[in-house]
């Protein structure tokens, strides 16, 4: 008996067979990973609980050390909660839509006062909603003292921006 001759067409069938299965593992690995992906506001909430814990681990470790060291001016201040006074630049931080960067002011050992020297206002859009959230964002950070400031709705990403980069500053005049 002759051995039997392969299909014409198998190889071409065979190898869209491929194609197809592959197409779909590919779109399966692209729903996965959306399902998965985190927005940068979600990122911005993981770093800055980082952060935070990691503030929260200085100042145990400063406790601490005041227990067991003599206490000097600068161990009190770092404390109490007193800032050194002095102006003090705070970081570049991208706020999508511009850079926000802020410098504070430290008068008798009390955040004085917040300018923000570059913010997104490239667009009206921006340069409008800026403009209302920018003085809310200035006054709570000098009524509560910290870069921990409630964010302004419309405005998240400035907001979020903002409280990195006053944190930054903030973080300097501690020191």
């Amino acid at each position: 008996m002759a051995p039997k001759k392969p299909f014409p067409g198998s190889n071409i069938v065979l190898s869209l067979g491929l194609i197809i299965a592959s197409a779909v593992y590919a779109a399966w690995q692209n729903i996965s990973n959306q399902q998965t992906k985190t927005s940068p506001a979600q990122e911005f909430k993981i770093a800055n609980d980082a952060f935070l814990r990691t503030l929260t681990e200085i100042r145990a470790k400063s406790v601490s050390a005041a227990t067991t060291t003599p206490s000097s001016t600068l161990t009190l201040r770092k404390l109490s909660g007193a800032y050194l006074d002095g102006s003090y630049l705070g970081k570049s931080i991208d706020a999508y839509y511009g850079i926000v960067q802020i410098r504070v002011a430290i008068q008798n050992e009390r955040l004085a006062n917040v300018q923000f020297l570059q913010y997104p206002s490239d667009r009206s859009t921006s340069r409008y909603i800026n403009g209302e959230a920018m003085p809310l964002l200035i006054s709570e950070a000098i009524q509560v003292q910290s870069a921990q400031v409630d964010g302004v709705s419309g405005a998240t990403f400035t907001s979020q921006a903002f409280q990195e980069s006053l944190a930054s500053a903030l973080i300097q005049a501690k020191n």
